[in-house]
């Protein structure tokens, strides 16, 4: 990782290209992330999921994410009006 992660920055998974939420909390010991995942909430992440982290954008690896939250990614711009 070449950047701190901080509160706000967007998220990303390494599978996609579209954010789909940001960084509400750091653990103070450093273990996990809280994440809000748009039209689902937040959701506890472990940092062993952080591909890398840039331009404060955070990149999981898909494969490490649980499956509730890999599915409230999939529906993230759902609500979304064009």
């Amino acid at each position: 990782m070449t950047e701190k992660i901080r509160v706000g920055f967007q998220t990303f998974v390494s599978d996609g290209q579209e954010e789909f939420g940001a960084v509400r909390a750091v653990a103070h010991d450093g273990r996990d992330l809280t994440v809000y995942v748009e039209n689902a909430g937040d959701f506890v992440v472990p940092m062993s999921a952080v591909v890398s982290v840039q331009s404060e954008k955070v990149t999981f690896d898909c494969k490490k994410l649980e499956p509730k939250l890999k599915a409230a990614i999939g529906h993230a711009h759902e609500r979304e009006e064009f």
